[in-house]
């Protein structure tokens, strides 16, 4: 005589509270994701057919319109961009700085971080490099 069980186990994963939880997640990053601002500061860069690939940026230099100077986000003036770019780039020695300067600035402004970045790089003796953001050519005006 055979003994029967009767409350028999089942082998199923009910997949309904799993596919609750990514769609809790996926809202979540969403919502999370459109509240940074990769970029602080609203430029329109130049346009360009180039492209460099560097690795990440180490800082961030922006020029807006009105030729205000800042960098990774804060305000600095033009006579104390060398050396805050040297408190920032302290202990590196080829980092990149990408500069993103807007559309409507003066080439001299853009000159004036270049000439900061290379007299960080002769007091310290390292080898920053200054990127020139750009948008793609397509995307233009």
């Amino acid at each position: 005589m055979a003994i029967q069980a009767r409350n028999k186990r089942r082998a199923e994963f009910s997949m309904a509270s799993m596919s609750d939880l990514v769609f809790l997640l996926l809202i979540f990053f969403m919502l999370t994701s459109t509240l940074v601002a990769p970029n602080a500061v609203k430029l329109l860069l130049p346009s360009s057919d180039s492209k460099t690939l560097a690795k990440p940026a180490t800082v961030t230099v922006y020029i807006d319109e009105r030729m205000a100077y800042y960098v990774d986000g804060k305000p600095v003036d033009g006579l104390s961009l060398g050396r805050e770019l040297a408190l920032v780039l302290q202990g590196q020695g080829d980092a990149s700085v990408v500069l993103r300067a807007d559309k409507t600035v003066a080439v001299q402004y853009v000159v004036t971080v270049i000439d900061a970045v290379n007299s960080v790089n002769r007091l310290y003796k390292t080898k920053h490099k200054v990127i020139l953001a750009t948008q793609p050519a397509s995307s233009h005006e």
